[in-house]
């Protein structure tokens, strides 16, 4: 699938969250639990995929999570509610 993806990482149901974007979602979250994804991710344990929105274009991808990160907590956690609320893992969905 082309374009990109704009997703979110959890530690824990209303944990600490992690917002970023990526072409290759599945390749992406796969180096998150191996330890070579982001280091803010490793630290903090964030081993949930527990939000992702595909777009047709990269650059959609880019200005959404730009958006994203701008938001206050509680619109994240609403987002996230919206289409799973109670923060599962969806990282099988996407293989």
């Amino acid at each position: 699938m082309k374009g990109g993806w704009t997703y979110i990482m959890a530690d824990r149901y209303r944990g600490t969250i992690y917002i970023d974007v990526t072409a290759d979602l599945a390749a992406r979250i796969h180096q998150h639990r191996t330890g070579e994804g982001s280091d803010f991710v490793n630290r903090y344990g964030l081993n949930r995929l527990v939000y992702a929105a595909h777009h047709e274009r990269i650059e959609d991808a880019i200005a959404r999570e730009k958006a994203m990160k701008k938001w206050r907590r509680k619109w994240k956690v609403r987002l996230i509610e919206e289409q799973n609320p109670d923060w599962l893992d969806r990282y099988s969905d996407i293989l």
